[in-house]
């Protein structure tokens, strides 16, 4: 670690040279902009033919991104409201077949893929039923709907052969990938801490999502979304905005938590937690839902080959009357990093002190006290990403579709999404049963 550090800050001390591939810019308070630039494959672009399950928000986002690779083609679209099938048709074209039934997809001889963008409860059985049928997928965070799930959909993907990647998108960034760069060579020195936040505040931020004026047992086959689940009378609420209630959603810890644990545990190539507490409340969206609008999670990682020991705070607040604010920090004993999906910022504490008190006793200690002024590198360097950066989405799944040309791998399979998706999952349990939860990320099971 020392020996990397003594790199990172040679290399910040001679920022002021070109180099090929990032473009540096100086200003009088010794901060350094570097951009990061992406140099993207040309794997072969053999057609590739995908079906989504699930056509809400995220489904047709992630449509929309596979189509802007070349080769890809959408052929078939299943939804259980009769409005999005539609919409699919009216968006990509009338010639993609539609269903309401999932099963129906993966009778097709011609899919070679699925993207699987339901609600939360239906990811298990859906990406089972999608590789025992020979396919590919594609699945939004978080993987499962609890952790009794996740051994059973890991050992199907092992048995399958297939390419799974679980839709953590910003994991593929630019900014992930330097930050790893960073922290393996001692940017920030020897990591202790780490910090996380989302911030919303407005309806749809906070899951009010639009209910359609044509909703209803016509329009959507809502004895199919409920045969899983308990049986219910028909609820719009609990369909189009199903984040707000336990038997389809994951909370706040499922939705956005996954995000950060994910980046984590990419840039420090962590297998997670071992312990996981959780606190929070129902403060502002008092609306029916289930789970609350202010969550925090405390989580305490111990030590292994890969990183020290250390601990991570997460907080999401859908009350935040400044709206918007997303971050992952990374602290080390030298330093933090920020990191952001296109960009990275690194502050050290390189500066020398100036205060009489510290100095007075440095002198006491037998420590070398000079008043000669030194030459410091940058106290902070920011990266940022090209103008052109597609962005972590277009990555995400570029690699997805790489993989599955080129008989490869990605980094989030399922073994990495479900220890991504375990310790948001728990901060559930450990909210709703008010108590701390031990975890063995290696067996990946309760302790």
């Amino acid at each position: 670690m020392k020996k990397n550090r003594r790199n990172f800050i040679k290399k910040a001390s001679l920022a002021g040279v070109a180099v090929a591939t990032s473009t540096r810019v100086f200003s009088e308070d010794l901060s350094t902009i570097s951009i990061l630039k992406r140099n993207y494959s040309s794997a072969d672009k053999a057609q590739l033919k995908v079906a989504l399950i699930g056509a809400g928000g995220m489904g047709f986002a992630n449509i929309d991104t596979l189509l802007k690779h070349d080769g890809v083609q959408l052929v078939a679209v299943c939804d259980l409201y009769t409005g999005r099938l539609k919409a699919a048709k009216k968006r990509w074209g009338a010639d993609i077949s539609t269903t309401d039934n999932y099963k129906d997809i993966l009778k097709q001889k011609d899919i070679d893929a699925v993207v699987i963008g339901t609600p939360d409860h239906w990811h298990k059985q859906i990406s089972i039923d999608a590789l025992n049928a020979g396919k590919h997928v594609y699945c939004e965070k978080p993987m499962v709907h609890s952790v009794k799930e996740g051994h059973e959909l890991i050992n199907a993907w092992k048995k399958s052969g297939k390419v799974f990647v679980v839709g953590s998108q910003g994991l593929s960034s630019l900014g992930n990938e330097k930050a790893r760069d960073l922290l393996a060579e001692g940017a920030i020195g020897e990591l202790n801490y780490a910090e996380g936040f989302w911030a919303r505040h407005s309806p749809v931020g906070a899951w009010q999502y639009a209910i359609p004026k044509d909703a209803s047992e016509e329009t959507v086959n809502w004895k199919s979304y409920l045969s899983n689940t308990q049986s219910r009378p028909f609820d719009a609420m609990r369909f189009f905005r199903w984040r707000n209630y336990l038997d389809y959603g994951t909370g706040m810890s499922g939705d956005l938590f996954v995000h950060l644990f994910s980046s984590l545990h990419f840039i420090t190539k962590s297998k997670g937690p071992n312990q996981i507490a959780a606190l929070g409340g129902l403060r502002y969206w008092k609306d029916g839902r289930e789970v609350p609008d202010v969550l925090l999670g405390s989580f305490s990682y111990p030590t292994t080959k890969e990183h020290p020991g250390f601990n991570l705070s997460l907080r999401c607040n859908f009350v935040d009357g400044t709206s918007g604010t997303t971050y992952l920090r990374i602290v080390g004993s030298k330093g933090s990093m920020d990191v952001k999906w296109d960009e990275v910022v690194v502050r050290t504490n390189n500066i020398s002190t100036n205060d009489p008190f510290e100095l007075a006793k440095m002198k006491e200690a037998g420590m070398l006290v000079s008043d000669r002024k030194k030459i410091l590198p940058p106290s902070e360097i920011v990266y940022k990403a090209e103008k052109d950066y597609k962005g972590a989405h277009y990555d995400h799944h570029g690699k997805w579709i790489e993989a599955i040309r080129t008989g490869g791998t990605v980094v989030e399979d399922p073994i990495f999404g479900f220890r991504a998706a375990a310790p948001a999952l728990l901060c559930n349990d450990s909210y709703f049963g008010n108590k701390f939860i031990n975890w063995n990320p290696e067996t990946m099971k309760i302790v």
